[in-house]
């Protein structure tokens, strides 16, 4: 089984971060190996504050198993912070032939000094490091094309350009707004649009989107999927997760990361009502007691 290995924060809401990412992995089919860089505190409505691990033990962890388990592809989340960045730049230098997804979260919540000192470890230490940036259009045209903050319509390409002046390879754009009340998104290069898929705008506000089709991309490329053909699986998986979202609490919206394994239940409840009745589970083969 490939082995994906995921720097990421742990989220109490299960909508994102290495809960989810453990998630999503698992479900493509590959095996998540979660380095947790610090914890979100937040609810489903807003969140309040982070608090990061130290970037020692951030590098210690990823290390650790490192030189145990065969790394296919590295995910990087939020990390929570420029320190973090750092010592996570540095250990992805140290494995420079696996491909590193980098996912850029809207950071609205968090005080405007603690932003910029973020992205710009980002900028000058990760992306570098890069293969795939995989983030919202409005929150890469604000970080990569500050001077264009007025102009939703930036394409791909742009994004694409800004990112490879970083060394970045490939850009995956999401939330592009087309006519009909559609989202576009696209995977570019600096010289072309190379995969686009639209899908019909939901009718709902969720949270952890992008933490999910960042991983699942990651899983994806692990498998040994090509790069566009694990890009249009992994919209896929994001849109039919979303398409079964819940709302757990008081605000917003979950994608069901495991929407397939309820149809699974469904066609198995379908077909044990047509045919006879399973055996009753054997007794313990053991004297052990739970």
């Amino acid at each position: 089984m490939p082995n994906v290995l995921s720097f990421n924060a742990g989220d109490p809401t299960g909508a994102g971060g290495s809960g989810s990412d453990a998630t999503v992995i698992a479900a493509i089919g590959a095996h998540a190996l979660p380095v947790v860089t610090g914890v979100y505190v937040r609810d489903t409505r807003e969140t309040m504050s982070h608090c990061a691990i130290d970037e020692a033990a951030v590098a210690e962890q990823a290390a650790a198993v490192a030189e145990d388990v065969p790394l296919h592809v590295i995910k990087v989340g939020f990390v929570g912070s420029a320190e973090a960045v750092s010592a996570i730049a540095a250990f992805t230098s140290d494995y420079a032939s696996v491909p590193v997804v980098a996912y850029m979260p809207d950071l609205s919540w968090w005080s405007e000094a603690e932003i910029d000192h973020y992205l710009d470890a980002c900028r000058e230490l990760l992306l570098p490091q890069t293969t795939v940036l995989v983030g919202n259009n409005a929150t890469l045209r604000h970080w990569l094309l500050p001077e264009s903050t007025t102009d939703r319509h930036a394409r791909a390409t742009d994004l694409a350009r800004a990112a490879a002046e970083r060394g970045v390879a490939f850009v995956l754009v999401t939330g592009l707004p087309l006519a009909g009340d559609r989202l576009g998104n696209v995977l570019a290069s600096p010289e072309a649009e190379l995969f686009s898929q639209s899908f019909e705008r939901i009718d709902a506000d969720f949270l952890g989107a992008g933490d999910i089709l960042s991983a699942a991309l990651a899983a994806l490329i692990a498998t040994g999927s090509e790069l566009t053909e694990a890009t249009s699986e992994a919209l896929q998986y994001l849109d039919q997760a979303l398409d079964h979202g819940f709302r757990p609490g008081m605000g917003r919206a979950l994608a069901d990361r495991l929407f397939w394994a309820a149809s699974d239940a469904d066609d198995q409840a379908d077909a044990a009502e047509d045919g006879p009745a399973l055996p009753p589970f054997p007794e313990p083969f053991n004297e052990t007691k739970h």
